[in-house]
Formats: C-alpha cells, structure tokens, sequence
C-alpha cells in the first residue's frame, strides 16, 4: 500500500506565521501523499475577546452555542483554513480548503446532553473514503477545519484532534498511514514544567501506566485515547511533536503498540 501523512496542526504554531511557514515547507516537501488537518480554538478565543463574546467552558471543553459556532464557522472554516491553502498554494503545493460539509467529506452528530449540554458540538460519524481518495489521486492536498454538519443542514463543532485520529482510522484502509500531531511543545512531557522532558516513545503499557500515575497533564490524555484507538484501527504509526518534526530537528515522540 502507498503511504499516506495525515497531519494535524494546532496550538501557537498557527498563530505564528514564522513557525507555520516553516512548518508547511516542511509539510509541502513531504515526497508522499498527504492531508492536513487543522485547529484554530486559541484564534476563536483572541477574537471572541475582541467583540466581546463571552467564552463558555465547562470541564475544559468549549460549549458552541449558536453566536459560538458563527464565529467558529468564519474563523476555522474562513480565516484560518484560507490563509493555510494560500501559504500552500505560494509553494507550489496544490491545496483544497475543506469542512466536512464539502463533499460530504466527514459528518458527525450533536453530542447527546448528559451532565453538560455542549450545545452544536459534533462526534464523528462518518468519513466520506472515496472523497479524500479521489482528491490525493488528483494530488490534491485536502486541508480541512473542525467545522463538520449532521446531514440535516446544522453545522457543528468538532474537536480537529478527533477528525484526524478518524480520518486517519478510515484510509488506513486503502493507505500505510502515518498520523502526526503537530503542536508547539516537542512532544509528550513527562513534566509539564520541563520542555526537555520528552517521552521518546509510548506503547500500550507505558500509556497506561501515564494515565494511572497522572504523571502528564490531562489536555495530553484525550490525545493518546485518540492514538491508540487509531493504532487499534489500523494507523501504521503515530507521531507528536512540534512544527519541526518533519525536519527532525528536534526529538518528539513516537507512538506505537
């Protein structure tokens, strides 16, 4: 089977157009297929700050309601994702900037109210396979944002950590995939406090020895429960790091059964 790099990117690297510049050479250089996925929760924030929207959390997770989810919509599915294809597209790397309601490329359901009501916040249902095979055939670099909808016209919100681990989960079917979270620490820390204290390498058994001992913090555990449900999927390989990680400048982690 051919490879296949499916990426996603979030955290300080987009805001930083020196750091995501870099990255996306890096990424453009990449000699196998690939597809991008991106975050943009820091940016929704430092806007929602600017007019005055008032930031809804609950238990570390955002509540999307109606106001929420506009300015999500233009800022993950507009802002962010056309300056990506733009950078992309001025190296040569031919990009198509997509949600999940174009092409029908993935869908989702609003989550159930249980103790919290998220309000329009999505879970994955499905990933539209013959959609990202037909684009990569083309060599079309699909770059997609978190906005994703329920087939009955809503749009909702889903976490991009997710529709990576997905995405990645349904083409590794047709595709060796090689999945890569992409964020500005240089991979999981041991010690949230020391940037330097990489974990080189996460198998089953270490993973839950991290997660028993709460030894790294809990914004990095839905991350691995990702990894690993991807792993068991048929996701070849796993990677975390920072916007270097392709270049391999730096250490990062690898993560693996």
């Amino acid at each position: 089977m051919d490879k296949l790099h499916i990426v996603k990117i979030g955290g300080k690297v987009i805001e930083n157009k020196d750091s995501l510049i870099s990255f996306l050479e890096d990424f453009a250089s990449l000699e196998e297929s690939k597809i991008l996925i991106h975050g943009g929760g820091n940016e929704a924030n430092n806007i929602s700050k600017k007019i005055g929207l008032e930031i809804k959390i609950e238990g570390g997770r955002r509540i999307t309601d109606s106001d929420s989810l506009d300015l999500i919509t233009m800022v993950y599915a507009g802002k962010i994702n056309k300056r990506i294809v733009s950078l992309l597209q001025s190296i040569s790397c031919n990009a198509l900037g997509i949600s999940g309601v174009d092409g029908n490329a993935y869908s989702a359901m609003k989550r159930p109210i249980k103790d919290i009501d998220f309000g329009f916040v999505g879970d994955l249902t499905e990933v539209n396979i013959p959609f990202f095979t037909g684009l990569i055939k083309q060599n079309i670099v699909p770059v997609c944002c978190s906005v994703t909808h329920d087939r009955k016209g809503q749009l909702l919100n889903t976490n991009a950590d997710t529709i990576a681990a997905s995405i990645a989960s349904a083409l590794s079917k047709n595709f060796k995939v090689i999945l890569t979270y992409c964020f500005e620490k240089m991979g999981v820390l041991e010690d949230i406090n020391d940037e330097n204290s990489v974990i080189p390498f996460i198998d089953t058994k270490k993973y839950h020895e991290l997660k028993n001992t709460k030894t790294i913090s809990q914004g990095m555990m839905p991350k691995l429960h990702n990894c690993f449900e991807s792993l068991e999927k048929g996701v070849q390989e796993i990677r975390i790091g920072n916007s270097s990680i392709f270049s391999q400048k730096n250490q990062f982690t690898k993560i693996k059964k």
